[in-house]
């Protein structure tokens, strides 16, 4: 009889991968401690490896692209404070115009 799919959190297949790249056990002790096929534990090894890179690059391209939208955002709001300052002026001489036709 077939075993039933399981689902398994990032957590467990993080820890299970770690405990493969420790060395300290075998595929096959490995496999009988977490119960799950050592290829499975060969896969999450390798994609833990894989995407190491990630956990270290992936923070400084982050940060780069938050620079450059905080540039942007900062570009837009002095865009629009030099509107809003010419509308105010704008509407200041026409108040002022309809003052002195009023009289």
């Amino acid at each position: 009889m077939r075993r039933k799919r399981r689902n398994h959190s990032a957590a467990f297949k993080a820890r299970v991968a770690l405990a493969a790249l420790k060395g300290d056990k075998t595929m096959a002790q490995l496999a009988e401690q977490f119960d799950v096929h050592p290829g499975q534990i060969q896969t999450w090894k390798t994609r833990l490896l894989d995407g190491a890179e990630d956990v270290f690059g992936r923070a400084e391209s982050d940060k780069k692209d938050h620079e450059s939208e905080i540039k942007q955002l900062h570009a837009k709001i002095g865009e629009l404070a030099m509107e809003k300052d010419f509308l105010e002026n704008a509407l200041g001489r026409a108040t002022r115009g309809e003052k002195s036709h009023d009289r």
